[in-house]
């Protein structure tokens, strides 16, 4: 909530700290988002609940394995619109192959209201610690240069420059949604450049399009029983439908850091560095034990220490007192 307040805040202000946040530092960023993810779709594939006694069994590995090579099937053969839901047909499909195992729970669409509206604050009352907020502000940051790059994109493939106002409002959009969301049990809102890949191949331009596609999230949003309906996919076919997704995510970051402007050798440590810190979490969670809580929290999370890194190497080696030739590039429209 404290982060969606910033956004507002930040967002008229923010095209002057884009030069902070080159492709350099948000593909980093971006990068850190996919691999410190891939572990809640490996624990999924496992079977979801670590107390359990079958945790890691080879039943729930072999349907996330099965999901998997669903949608790398349909990836490969499919066409057309087929080949762009090849996600969704191998959660259906591994779902289905999940019932006469007895890996499909019921339950939950037998237990749910037809209808009903979201309750807010339903996990309690908000806590704000500083130290949280902290890292969000600056993963908020990130998510903003990430928006503004979009919003850049789209404006070319739609053949309308986005300018500063343009983006102001698209921040100030981000920025509300971030703030409500939490209110009723949802999550912080960003734009994930993967959507600016889906205009491009759809030609889709319309924002009324969006704004159908929303409206009919708020009423699908309104019966839990539909709800209930996604709740009965099991976790390993999610498992293996997350490898590829969280998986993209990191792809995408890789993608902006090959238009970074790696062949110069201050570039390549600033990634290896930033790299290497948001993986330590990863690799080694007990790493920060010694130290003050609110840096746990900080350095605790992979993506708020890369993002840190990556900010205060690129003020060292493009910004403070250097005039080098090899700077780091200008935030890009594609």
């Amino acid at each position: 909530m404290v982060a969606g307040v910033f956004c507002l805040a930040v967002g008229p202000f923010f095209g002057r700290l884009l030069r902070f946040f080159p492709p350099l530092v948000t593909g980093v960023v971006i990068t850190l988002i996919g691999v410190t993810l891939m572990p809640v779709p490996v624990g999924w594939a496992q079977g979801g609940d670590k107390t359990a006694a079958d945790f890691g069994s080879m039943k729930y590995l072999a349907l996330a394995a099965f999901t998997l090579v669903v949608i790398l099937l349909f990836q490969r053969f499919g066409k057309g619109f087929v080949k762009q839901i090849a996600l969704l047909l191998g959660l259906f499909l591994g779902t289905l192959a999940a019932i006469p195992f007895g890996m499909a729970d019921f339950s939950a669409l037998r237990e749910a209201p037809v209808a009903a509206l979201p309750a807010p604050f339903a996990f309690g009352a908000p806590e704000f610690q500083p130290a949280a907020i902290l890292s969000l502000c600056i993963v908020m940051l990130v998510l903003m240069t990430e928006s503004s790059a979009g919003m850049l994109a789209l404006g070319e493939i739609c053949e309308r420059r986005s300018d500063g106002k343009t983006i102001t409002r698209g921040l100030r959009t981000d920025g509300i949604a971030t703030l409500l969301g939490p209110v009723f049990g949802g999550f912080p809102t960003s734009a994930f450049a993967q959507n600016v890949g889906v205009v491009s191949l759809t030609r889709v331009r319309s924002r009324y399009v969006v704004a159908a596609a929303g409206g009919a999230l708020l009423v699908l949003g309104a019966f839990p029983v539909l709800g209930a309906v996604v709740s009965m996919v099991p976790m390993p076919v999610l498992g293996g439908a997350g490898i590829v997704l969280f998986g993209s995510i990191a792809v995408s970051g890789i993608r902006t850091l090959s238009e970074a402007g790696l062949d110069d050798s201050s570039n390549i440590i600033l990634v290896a560095v930033a790299l290497g810190a948001g993986i330590i979490p990863l690799a080694a969670p007990t790493f920060y034990a010694g130290f003050p809580a609110w840096a746990q929290t900080v350095l605790g999370s992979g993506i708020s220490a890369g993002a840190l890194v990556a900010v205060l190497l690129n003020l060292f080696f493009h910004h403070l007192g250097t005039r080098s030739r090899h700077t780091a590039p200008a935030l890009k429209s594609s």
